[in-house]
């Protein structure tokens, strides 16, 4: 065998192994971290905790410290929290890339939930934006438990005096995701046409309503079930995926948000204009290592090679974005869509829930008072 292949070979053999060494490395389950010991007279919550990977059976509730009040923080009792696929993706450790931050073999915060929203019970010495009975949302780890210390930083914004505090906790990363996916990503103008793949869903339900705040003709494609509902919140169209298919259709769109996964992008090319532009939002939640990642890849090799624009989806929960969708419901252009309310014990069935797929709007969990 002539040299150059022989080191070939060789390099091929070692990346091999090395792919396989990092895999199983990512891949195995260690042991449930061992819960924190309090003092007797340490000031406690409930909260959801888990402590290995796994699915719901591994979330409990527990007692653990209640967090303690800064000068720069402000210490929130937390009405209720919203679920996300977010959740479940750090519960079960999946993908297994993101293990390489979220903790190999056990999860390194043993926290769940980011959706909140509550009163200010008290506000450190140098905190100026808010004051104690505000009643606020926003998103931080650790949302499925009854007090929240949040840094003064941190997005926060006052909730609207129009929407419960079921409707404020499904808002921050839904709703930004759905605003910075049609502005941001998809550069939506008013006038333009835009469909709405997963119409009926969490982020699908604000994206339908944003949409048609920005003066966009809507269409959005859900079950049979979800018609009403996704015509009541502003769709000017709605097509039935059970019966009709969307991407076999001689109409045109300037801008498709597929928050679903469930269409091959070139399918989806066929409906976008020349210079329309595909906002591809999570993705299946099947594969153990990438997962919905792999639409990054995908948008990536596409547009490289076609006009149309192809961008994957990662939501940044920002003040200004909190604040503008604050302001939308204010409005009463956007009202957030709850299906279905669970006390904070029962968040495992929650999740669960979710993870079927068949949600409509948010999954909300009411912390008791």
């Amino acid at each position: 065998m002539k040299r150059r292949y022989k080191v070939l070979a060789g390099t091929v053999a070692f990346v091999a192994v090395s792919v396989v060494a990092v895999g199983a490395y990512l891949s195995h389950e260690g042991e449930c971290r061992t819960p924190e010991t309090l003092a007797s007279d340490t000031p406690r919550m409930h909260a959801i905790v888990y402590r290995c990977y796994g699915g719901p059976e591994r979330m409990v509730l527990d007692d653990i410290a209640k967090p303690a009040l800064t000068d720069d923080r402000v210490l929130i009792k937390v009405h209720a929290a919203a679920v996300n696929p977010l959740d479940y993706h750090f519960l079960r450790g999946e993908p297994y890339v993101m293990r390489m931050s979220s903790g190999v073999g056990a999860p390194k915060n043993t926290r769940l939930g980011v959706d909140f929203s509550g009163t200010v019970e008290a506000v450190g010495a140098n905190v100026r934006r808010f004051k104690a009975g505000d009643e606020v949302f926003g998103g931080v780890t650790g949302a499925f438990a009854e007090y929240l210390s949040v840094t003064q930083s941190r997005p926060l914004a006052l909730k609207p005096a129009n929407v419960s505090f079921a409707q404020a906790a499904a808002v921050p990363i839904a709703g930004v995701t759905a605003l910075q996916a049609l502005r941001d990503k998809g550069g939506l103008q008013r006038g333009q046409r835009v469909l709405i793949n997963g119409a009926s869903g969490g982020v699908g339900t604000f994206a339908v309503q944003i949409a048609k705040a920005m003066g966009a003709e809507v269409t959005g494609v859900c079950s049979t079930r979800n018609l009403d509902m996704v015509r009541g919140i502003g769709a000017d169209r709605v097509i039935d995926y059970t019966r009709d298919d969307f991407t076999q259709s001689s109409d045109r769109y300037d801008l498709v948000v597929d928050t679903v996964g469930n269409h091959r992008l070139r399918d989806i090319r066929r409906v976008v204009t020349p210079h329309g532009t595909v906002v591809i939002v999570g993705g299946p939640n099947d594969g153990k290592w990438i997962g919905p990642l792999a639409g990054l890849v995908a948008a990536a090799a596409y547009s490289a090679v076609v006009d149309q624009g192809f961008r994957f989806m990662l939501a940044e929960i920002t003040q200004a974005d909190l604040d503008a969708l604050r302001d939308l419901m204010a409005d009463g252009k956007v009202t957030p869509v709850i299906d279905r309310q669970y006390p904070l014990a029962d968040v495992p069935a929650a999740i669960g829930y979710l993870e079927e797929g068949h949600a409509r709007g948010k999954v909300v969990i009411s912390v008791p008072e």
